[in-house]
């Protein structure tokens, strides 16, 4: 069921649900609300007819769940102790709580008897302009802004221009191939390879000499710290020999005299041998 009540200033559909308990005391608010963007629910209507004994003590609990947190968006409790049995219509204003927050829905009852023919209804509203944009009406609509057209942009490809193709097609496809094919056949002679090696150790080398010559100039160029010599007092004078050795005949050594004729009398034997032969 709905009905709808609309204006510039403030654009709302009303509505009303079908009997969310005729499938049995508990149910799904998904599948009892319609899935609209701005709705909220207003108000709770429910009938019931309360089987019992009037001595017997019951409690019936019409209930949803927070789908938000703990505990209950919506509870309404009928205490029918000491009350017999008898069928209650109630309606239950709510203030416009989202639907996002009504979770499932039952009808539960606390001590001895039972709950027949359940009719639970949801009144609920929609506000239309929830989003602004949706209608050209709604209180704070903007108007898009119309993007200019832009022309379409052609993208050059290099791999389908002709003159590309033409080169492409005139180059030799051999050439590359036979050019390495050269490479890898050219091959260094062990001269070639000596000669490399000798280059490189010249060089090496040539640096390490002019690196020594640098290091001499630089060690030359310090005269500073050759200045506290050349200041250096020394005392001048005559210093005269100490030691003195006796004046007299050294006697010849007899044992080298005989070495050294040995050696002699060696040296011409080795020499004679060569003229026997």
């Amino acid at each position: 069921m709905f009905y709808s009540h609309y204006c510039l200033s403030n654009p709302i559909t009303y509505g009303a649900t079908g009997n969310a308990a005729q499938n049995g005391v508990n149910w799904v608010m998904s599948q009892v609300l319609p899935d609209a963007a701005g709705l909220s629910v207003n108000g709770v209507i429910y009938q019931y007819t309360a089987i019992k004994e009037t001595e017997d003590d019951m409690i019936v609990y019409v209930q949803n769940e927070n789908a938000e947190g703990d505990g209950y968006i919506f509870r309404e409790v009928d205490d029918w102790s000491g009350l017999p049995s008898e069928t209650i219509n109630k309606l239950i204003s709510v203030n416009n709580i989202p639907i996002s927050a009504w979770g499932d829905g039952s009808i539960e009852v606390e001590g001895t008897g039972s709950v027949e023919d359940p009719n639970v209804v949801y009144t609920y509203q929609i506000d239309v302009c929830y989003d602004a944009q949706s209608d050209p009406s709604c209180p704070g609509y903007v108007p898009p802004v119309e993007l200019p057209e832009i022309d379409a942009i052609d993208i050059y490809d290099a791999l389908e221009d002709q003159a590309v193709l033409d080169a492409t097609d005139e180059t030799d496809p051999e050439l590359y191939d036979r050019d390495r094919k050269r490479q890898r056949e050219v091959k260094e002679s062990p001269d070639e390879r000596l000669e490399a090696a000798l280059a490189a150790t010249e060089n090496a080398l040539t640096m390490a000499a002019a690196a020594t010559q640098d290091a001499m100039l630089i060690s030359m160029s310090r005269i500073e710290s050759l200045n506290p010599y050349y200041r250096a007092d020394i005392r001048g004078g005559t210093y005269p020999e100490t030691l003195r050795l006796p004046v007299s005949d050294m006697p010849d050594n007899k044992a080298g005299l005989r070495n050294g004729l040995a050696q002699q009398i060696l040296h011409e034997k080795m020499v004679n041998s060569q003229y026997e032969k």
